[in-house]
């Protein structure tokens, strides 16, 4: 009898309603916690070095090998970039709704390997010709249009296979920590902390081991490689399957949305006196999306499809309530939900496009520079290696020193996710000024009559300052990744509904996304304003040294800071979410209070 209550005892299950491999509770002890969390971590690692192994040398790609000039690798990266990221609405569609996120995982990383292979294969039988060419030296020829094809193909099987998965795996790894224990609610903080370190860790092998091969014209060696690394990603994803927590879908959302609409509408002239007694909420909601949400103030015009009219209760009471006649009060709040988080997701992605520059422009303008180290030539996509060490260093930073000390100075518990969000935009401005004076002395110390590939083999570039005054804006660059991408990352995933978690953290992702296409959109209209004739062929021409790319940098800080007070106003206006029974809404909320006046003195 003692041994049986024991094991009752340890067999205590979770508190949010996830499930294990078989559909029953999941019991804490046996799921979940950091076993499944290091496994999604490692997974995450392996995943993203497979991607950045493509990814990070990509515009060097496009110009040696297939023959593009500066201005259009760096578009096509921006927008390939940009679809990667765009595919994640699509995979966090099919998580939340029909899939659940286990699948979805497994299915888009199968999809990412088969695109690796597919690289790997046509780089080595159809693009590296004449052999040994696509080094800095030897460039290669020409392509038929078949082959073309082929490369782009694999290139967006990538993009589909990555993007579908990041949402999934970050929120997937949430999941094996339930907030209803104090100590797991803590971990599942610090897991988004650690994620994207071992996003950025997975990244530094690609960053010079890989690099180095790539930059050498050993392309499918890398290419190869990153095949491997996603085959071992994936093997060793589901190797966890039986310790995995999991979580239901709950259907497509769309008709849910558009019930709320429909049912405002029908009430539209309805007057509502007081709403919350009269406010309609189903119990089978509960069961069948997760958690219900309380009422919030705002948008009362949505408050109307909740709102029990006198027809409604007598369909209630006859068993003919029509979903689209009267909605839930959750129904309500997911949509009120949403429409709150857009602003702060749009003022988001001009931060992206300052990201974005890092795996394109900043590749060009070290490429230009003296990357030389006695007999050494440092790869110029290497220069990230500084970016992630960055955010290693500042996410200890920010969890040991920063965090605790705000939270002793303003009796809180620390900086909110809006708040860093804040701070992480002024550090991509700071970046942005950094880069754009880096640029200017380049420019100053460039030889004269010298295109941006002069003696590019031997690594002088065209100008004799040294790469390594690069490093200020790549550190700056990691630092602002840690307040605004770690930040995003908890704050749409905290603040959206369970029935939407994936889909909070696509637009995380999503604002990567459309940060690269309005960088893209960004530089062809600036090519086009500023290029007169052969003299002045734009800001951002083939030959930098011809060029102003500093411009460039300096309008994008003034564009950032412009966004940085438009982002203000809206964190200000945002109301956080409320679930019912959670007893950490009003101290959160205290929380807020407390250091609500920390953005305008920031």
């Amino acid at each position: 009898m003692e041994k049986k209550m024991k094991k009752e005892v340890s067999e205590v299950c979770t508190m949010d309603g996830a499930v294990d491999m078989h559909g029953h509770p999941a019991v804490r002890d046996r799921t979940g916690n950091w076993v499944a969390g290091i496994l999604i971590l490692v997974n995450q690692g392996l995943a993203t070095l497979a991607f950045f192994g493509v990814g990070v040398n990509l515009v060097l790609f496009l110009t040696r090998v297939m023959g593009q000039d500066n201005a259009d690798a760096a578009n096509n990266v921006s927008k390939w970039t940009g679809t990667v990221y765009l595919f994640s609405l699509l995979g966090a569609f099919l998580s939340d709704s029909y899939l659940g996120r286990y699948a979805t995982c497994a299915l888009f990383q199968l999809i990412f390997l088969i695109g690796l292979v597919a690289l790997s294969l046509s780089s080595y039988i159809f693009l590296l010709k004449p052999k040994g060419c696509g080094d800095a030296k030897f460039h290669c020829g020409s392509h038929s249009s078949y082959h073309n094809a082929i490369f782009y193909v694999s290139i967006y099987l990538i993009a589909l296979g990555n993007g579908g998965y990041q949402p999934n795996i970050a929120t997937f790894g949430a999941d094996q920590f339930d907030e209803g224990d104090p100590n797991e609610g803590h971990s599942k903080i610090a897991f988004f902390s650690y994620f994207y370190l071992a996003l950025n860790l997975g990244s530094l092998f690609s960053n010079t081991i890989l690099d180095y091969f790539e930059d050498n014209g050993l392309w499918t060696v890398g290419f190869w490689a990153s095949a491997g690394s996603s085959a071992m990603a994936l093997v060793l994803f589901i190797c966890g399957t039986p310790r995995y927590r999991y979580f239901k879908p709950s259907g497509n959302p769309l008709p849910r949305f558009c019930q709320v609409f429909v049912a405002a509408m029908r009430k539209w002239k309805v007057k509502v006196l007081e709403p919350e007694e009269e406010l309609f909420e189903g119990e089978e909601f509960s069961t069948n999306y997760g958690r219900k949400l309380l009422h919030t103030q705002g948008f009362s015009f949505l408050d109307k499809a909740a709102y029990m009219t006198t027809k409604d209760v007598k369909k209630m009471e006859e068993n003919k309530c029509n979903p689209w006649h009267v909605s839930t009060v959750t129904q309500v709040e997911e949509v009120k939900c949403i429409l709150r988080l857009l602003p702060i997701w749009l003022c988001t992605i001009l931060y992206s496009v300052v990201f974005t520059q890092m795996a394109s422009l900043f590749v060009e303008q070290g490429d230009a520079m003296d990357t030389r180290i006695s007999s050494f030539r440092i790869p110029p996509a290497s220069m990230s290696s500084f970016d992630i060490l960055s955010v290693a260093a500042f996410i200890f930073f920010y969890r040991r020193v920063l965090d605790p000390f705000v939270a002793r100075k303003t009796n809180s518990r620390g900086l909110t996710e809006l708040q860093r969000m804040g701070i992480g935009l002024i550090v991509a401005i700071m970046a942005m000024i950094s880069a754009g004076l880096v640029e200017h002395f380049r420019l100053k110390y460039a030889s004269k009559g010298c295109n941006n590939n002069c003696d590019e083999g031997s690594g002088s570039g065209s100008s004799s300052l040294s790469i390594f005054w690069q490093v200020p804006q790549y550190v700056l660059i990691g630092a602002s990744e840690v307040f605004m991408y770690v930040g995003q990352l908890e704050f749409f995933n905290g603040q959206a509904p369970d029935a939407l978690k994936s889909f909070g953290s696509a637009l995380c992702m999503t604002s990567i996304s459309l940060g690269n296409y309005v960088s893209s959109l960004l530089v062809a209209i600036v090519m086009k304003i500023s290029a007169k004739d052969q003299d002045m062929p734009g800001w951002i021409p083939g030959n930098l040294n011809k060029g102003h790319l500093d411009r460039f940098y300096f309008l994008l800080a003034v564009l950032t800071s412009a966004d940085f007070l438009i982002y203000i106003a809206w964190a200000r206006w945002y109301k956080y979410i409320k679930f019912q029974g959670n007893n950490d809404d009003e101290e959160e909320e205290e929380d807020i209070n407390k250091v609500k006046d920390f953005d305008l003195k920031v």
